[in-house]
C-alpha cells in the first residue's frame, strides 16, 4: 500500500508510528533471544557457542553487502568507530549475556539486562547528548523499574544468583554504551549493524577455535544448532539490531531506551514454551505494572498545559 493510500485512509506512519514499530519488532525479537539462550544454556551450549552462532551466522548474511556499501571506510563508519562498535554490541555482548545464565534463572537475566540498558542510556543520554528528559518520564521508569523488581521474584541474592546479576548488568551496560556511541556519531542503523556483525563474526570465529569445544556442539544436534543460529544471528544478531537502531534515530536513544524494559515481559511468556519457566504469581502482577509505566516511560502522556 503507497504512502499516499495510507494516509488518505488514516494509516500514515508518522516518524514516531514508525519509531514504535521499529522498536516493538526489536523488543519482541529480543524477548524470544532471551528465552532461547536461557533453553540453550541449561541445554549445554556454552557462552562461545553463542558468540559463534550469533556472530558468524549475521557475518555470513551481510558479507555479500559489505563491498556495495564500501569495504574501505566500512561503509562511511570507518573501522575504527566499527570496531568499537562491535567491542560494545559484539561478542563481549552476548558472552556476558548468556553467561549469566550459568548462575540465575531466565527471569533475573530478563530483568537486569533491560532495566541496565534502560536507566544507563537514559542517564548516558542527559550527560553526554544533553537530552532533557521530562520529570513524568522519570516517573514512568520509577513504575517500570518496579514491575521489573516484581518479576524477578524472590531470592534476587540467594545462592549464586547475585553473580548472574553482575554479568547481566554488565552487558546493558555494554549495549547502553552502543546506543550512545551510535547516536554520537551519526551512525546509519543498518551500516551499524552490518559493521557489528562482520567485526564480531571476524573476532568470534577465532575466539571459539581456540577455546571452544567443537564436539559438545555438534552433539547439540543439527535441528538445535539451527534454531539457534536463527534466532541469535538472524533474529537477534541482524534484525533486532537494526530494528532498535532505527527506533533510536526516529525517536532519540533516550524514549528508544525504554523498549529493552519490555523485554522482561516479553522474556517471560517466551519462556514457558521455549524454556519451560512459568512465572510466579508476582511476576505476572510485575509484568502488568511494567506495562502499566511503559507509556509514560515513553512520554506518550504529556501533563495538560
Amino acid at each position: 500500500m503507497s504512502a499516499t493510500v495510507m494516509k488518505a485512509h488514516g494509516l500514515a506512519l508518522t516518524p514516531t508510528l514508525r519509531g514504535l514499530l521499529w522498536g516493538l519488532t526489536a523488543a519482541v525479537i529480543w524477548g524470544g533471544y532471551l528465552a532461547f539462550a536461557r533453553a540453550g544454556i541449561t541445554g549445554g551450549l556454552a557462552p562461545l557457542d553463542f558468540a559463534l552462532l550469533r556472530y558468524g551466522t549475521a557475518a555470513l548474511l551481510v558479507l555479500p553487502l559489505l563491498p556495495r556499501i564500501g569495504m574501505r571506510d566500512l561503509g562511511g563508519i570507518g573501522w575504527g568507530r566499527g570496531a568499537v562498535l562491535a567491542l560494545l554490541a559484539g561478542p563481549a555482548f552476548i558472552l556476558l549475556g548468556t553467561w549469566g545464565y550459568r548462575f540465575a534463572p531466565l527471569a533475573h537475566g530478563a530483568v537486569v539486562q533491560p532495566a541496565t540498558v534502560t536507566i544507563a542510556t537514559m542517564a548516558l543520554a542527559m550527560l553526554v547528548l544533553r537530552e532533557r528528559i521530562a520529570r513524568q518520564r522519570w516517573i514512568g521508569v520509577a513504575i517500570v523499574i518496579g514491575g521489573l523488581a516484581l518479576v524477578s521474584g524472590a531470592g534476587m541474592a540467594q545462592g549464586e544468583a547475585w553473580k548472574g546479576d553482575l554479568i547481566f548488568a554488565a552487558a546493558g551496560l555494554l549495549w547502553a554504551l552502543f546506543t550512545i556511541a551510535s547516536r554520537r556519531w551519526k551512525v546509519d542503523a543498518w551500516r551499524a549493524t552490518i559493521a557489528v556483525a562482520v567485526i564480531g563474526g571476524a573476532a568470534a570465529l577465532p575466539l571459539w577455535l581456540a577455546f571452544g569445544d567443537g564436539p559438545a556442539l555438534l552433539a547439540q544436534g543439527w535441528r538445535v544448532i539451527g534454531t539457534q543460529a536463527l534466532v541469535q544471528g538472524a533474529l537477534s544478531g541482524l534484525l533486532a539490531v537494526h530494528a532498535f537502531g532505527r527506533a533510536a534515530a526516529l525517536l532519540g536513544p533516550a524514549r528508544a531506551a525504554i523498549f529493552p524494559a519490555m523485554v522482561p515481559a516479553l522474556a517471560v511468556l517466551a519462556g514457558i514454551p521455549v524454556a519451560g519457566e512459568w512465572p510466579e504469581p508476582v511476576q505476572w502482577l510485575g509484568l502488568a505494572t511494567v506495562l502499566a509505566g511503559l507509556p509514560l516511560a515513553m512520554g506518550l502522556y504529556r501533563a495538560r498545559p
